[in-house]
């Protein structure tokens, strides 16, 4: 019987995959026949090689399933393609790009078994194993765009995650998949970024805040040194403002929490370009999307 399916969605993850499997099954602390494996591939250029060695690594064909999409319809379709094909009672969602850093497994199916109205178990984010800078959890985007930078920036800083406000990163959690079902899973006319939130939103609608977060668990996400760009920062604009619409929450409260936001984000960077730390295309950035924000405020 499987206890806990791992859903892995990948898109020319070649760089990133090989060493992510072998980080699962050198910190697995579940026998194997209660471990099920999920990748799903969006269309990556070649992913049949990718499969091959998947199948090297992991060693055995009785606890994978690879399967090649029909579509690259994003992050959310992609993982509920693997969600409705898992067995076990407890989902973890996956990125790539995440490195297990210690046994989490068994830990997480215990709170799961120990507390039924359990719904979503997260651990601490780090971007670096050498650099404490974890980013585990970040507040909803309805939150005034002040307030929520400031607590999400404190609260990662001393561990304090808060349930009703707070949703974990969407690289590595556990769900349960019952719970999930419930509210239709991942919401694909989301294509990729806004997705927590939702997730949260919809969940704590349904069943309460529900969440735990366990700071004395790990995991590495190998995002330290993207730069966001104009582009990325409008593309989670729309994400956020599309999710939020359907539960008949204003774009233009969005915007302005977005613009809040932005204006921390970019005095806080021009501070460390003064200082010589930061970086300036990061700064020029911020500044254009300011100006887009305000206008987009304006026009609504």
């Amino acid at each position: 019987m499987k206890r806990l399916s791992i859903i892995i969605v990948t898109y020319n993850s070649e760089r990133d995959i090989y060493d992510c499997l072998t980080a699962i099954d050198s910190y697995s602390d579940l026998p194997r026949e209660e471990l099920e494996l999920i990748i799903v591939d969006n269309q990556s250029r070649s992913p049949q090689p990718m499969f091959e060695k998947i199948r090297e690594i992991w060693g055995s064909d009785s606890d994978i399933i690879l399967i090649e999409n029909d579509r690259n319809g994003g992050y959310g379709q992609g993982n509920n393609v693997g969600i409705r094909l898992a067995t076990a009672p407890v989902v973890m969602i996956m990125n790539p790009d995440v490195r297990l850093m210690e046994p989490v497994f068994k830990t997480a199916l215990k709170a799961f078994d120990d507390d039924e109205k359990l719904i979503m178990y997260g651990m601490k984010q780090m971007l670096s194993a050498d650099i404490k800078s974890p980013l585990s959890f970040d507040c909803i985007s309805r939150m005034n765009g002040y307030l929520s930078t400031l607590l999400t920036t404190l609260c990662n800083r001393i561990d304090c995650y808060l349930p009703h406000y707070m949703y974990f990163s969407g690289s590595c959690f556990f769900i349960r998949k019952k719970n999930f079902e419930d509210i239709g899973l991942f919401d694909e006319d989301l294509f990729l970024y806004g997705e927590e939130d939702d997730i949260h939103e919809r969940l704590s609608r349904r069943y309460g805040p529900h969440f735990f977060y366990n700071r004395h668990l790990h995991y590495i996400h190998l995002a330290l040194n993207r730069i966001p760009t104009l582009d990325l920062e409008q593309k989670m604009l729309q994400s956020i403002i599309r999710s939020n619409e359907k539960k008949g929450y204003p774009a233009r409260r969005i915007f302005t929490n977005r613009l809040q936001n932005t204006h921390i984000r970019y005095w806080r960077e021009w501070l460390r370009v003064k200082r010589g730390k930061g970086n300036k295309e990061l700064l020029e950035t911020l500044k254009q999307f300011r100006q887009i924000l305000k206008t987009q405020i304006s026009n609504t």
